[in-house]
């Protein structure tokens, strides 16, 4: 669960844990039981959340006002990692050209 702020009006401020479906419920105050408001003070501390989902918030907070873009669709094969595909083209040393792994009848087309 993360950690939330809270300002007591008469305590001051503290801190206190909720679960994120509460974050924008008062919190009682630990020394005088009052209803406090949550107040930002700090960003809420999420280091129980599971990596996948904070990664996740990371990586969208980074992208937020400069989104990495590399002007490639979405199946180029130079950004997605993956190795060049052959064109299963067989070049001899003579200049000579095969196709092995093409259909005879359309070395032409």
């Amino acid at each position: 669960m993360p950690y939330y702020d809270y300002l007591c009006e008469d305590c001051g401020p503290f801190t206190s844990h909720a679960p994120m479906s509460a974050f924008d419920q008062p919190c009682s105050c630990p020394t005088c039981a009052a209803d406090a408001p949550r107040v930002l003070f700090t960003a809420p501390k999420i280091a129980g959340m599971d990596k996948g989902r904070r990664t996740a918030f990371e990586t969208n907070e980074r992208a937020q006002h400069e989104p990495k873009r590399s002007g490639h669709g979405a199946g180029c094969s130079c950004c997605s990692g993956s190795s060049k595909k052959s064109s299963g083209t067989l070049y001899r040393p003579d200049g000579s050209k095969s196709f092995p792994a093409k259909r005879p009848w359309m070395i032409s087309h």
